[in-house]
């Protein structure tokens, strides 16, 4: 942190200069401090940096500088800039009511909204941070590729978003990235222990894997997607975990039934994450994902089990699911937590399932 502060100014017109690739990290610590001022806009500070508006100088983000920041206060929302661009009231109760600025890119669902790349450029002129918006459509294939299209900013869509320390370099028009489950990303590196053995099955681009092994546990990470995991083994090398994170490109199954050799001689884990929304479907007479991967947990070990699930299903279901798969093996199901995550389509939610295996 520089002590290059600047005294004897108001505090609504102080800002903070970081690096462009920070930005949204740095501001999810300012609004966490109670400084971040959302009544004036993120602008650019010369050619890699941007200046973030606060109302007093932040005690816990890192910055470059603390400086005056000149200029008329923002247009605070989307429909305040919409209705600049002369949008009706019919038409902006069809605007986007949500977006997230992942990195340099904002990530929108467009819905029904009338003229996109109005909403785009509206979306930039309130987020200085980013450079390019992506309307986001569905998630499509066994892949998990991600549906979007460029519909302002330069257009491009790779970037490194930063949140709660742990940097995820990815292509958002290749892989998938869920801006919902962040409070998600962070609990997995509080909740293991040093040292922990851990089988992260569907590991994507590290979305678990690197804030566990950043918190010292050691991780199995399959990813089947070659895109994601090129981006995992990036990841982890940007993140300097790899000494604790050993990617397999492969199916989950076919890593399990060859043994968890990476573990030496102890062919468990401590905890499984499955994170996957459909992993725990029936497969025949049993599951294709939950079996094996409760064969493979330690007695006493944890299990973490998301599943898209409808909403007068949860919890029950994946409960009844882990429940009928560890019974199957002789083995009895403690649930220790249960949380809703986000929706994930009209009627049915994302929830999460922690569960001790005995």
């Amino acid at each position: 942190m520089t002590d290059d502060r600047p005294t004897g100014v108001d505090g609504d017109r102080l800002a903070v200069v970081v690096a462009k690739p920070r930005a949204q990290d740095v501001i999810d610590t300012l609004q966490e401090g109670g400084v971040y001022d959302a009544d004036r806009s993120v602008t650019e500070h010369g050619e890699d940096a941007v200046a973030i508006p606060v109302t007093a100088p932040p005690e816990t983000a890192s910055y470059r500088e603390v400086v005056r920041q000149v200029g008329e206060p923002r247009l605070r929302t989307l429909e305040d800039h919409l209705r600049e661009r002369g949008w009706s009231d019919g038409e902006i109760d069809a605007a986007p009511g949500s977006w997230a600025v992942i990195g340099s890119v904002v990530l929108v669902e467009m819905g029904d909204a009338p003229r996109p790349g109005e909403v785009g450029d509206a979306l930039l002129t309130m987020h200085g941070e980013a450079d390019t918006v992506l309307a986001r459509g569905g998630i499509s294939s066994t892949h998990r590729e991600p549906d979007v299209e460029v519909v302002a900013g330069e257009g491009d869509t790779r970037t490194v978003h930063r949140e709660h320390g742990i940097e995820y370099g990815l292509d958002l028009s290749e892989v998938m990235f869920s801006p919902g489950n962040k409070a998600e990303r962070a609990r997995m590196g509080e909740i293991v222990d040093a040292d922990d053995r851990v089988l992260d099955m569907f590991a994507g681009i590290g979305y678990f894997t690197l804030p566990m092994a950043d918190a010292g546990a050691k991780v199995v990470a399959v990813e089947h997607n070659p895109t994601a995991f090129e981006f995992l083994l990036e990841n982890a090398m940007r993140n300097g975990v790899t000494d604790r994170v050993q990617a397999y490109r492969a199916d989950n199954r076919d890593v399990l039934e060859g043994g968890l050799d990476a573990f030496g001689d102890a062919p468990t884990v401590d905890r499984i994450v499955m994170g996957y929304y459909d992993a725990t479907e029936p497969d025949g007479d049993g599951y294709a994902y939950l079996d094996p991967a409760i064969a493979a947990l330690e007695p006493g070990g944890t299990m973490h089990v998301h599943e898209a699930t409808p909403e007068r299903l949860a919890f029950d279901r994946p409960i009844e699911r882990i429940e009928d798969a560890a019974d199957a093996q002789g083995r009895t199901v403690e649930v220790l937590d249960t949380r809703r995550v986000k929706g994930y389509s009209e009627g049915v939610a994302h929830v999460v399932v922690d569960a001790r295996i005995e």
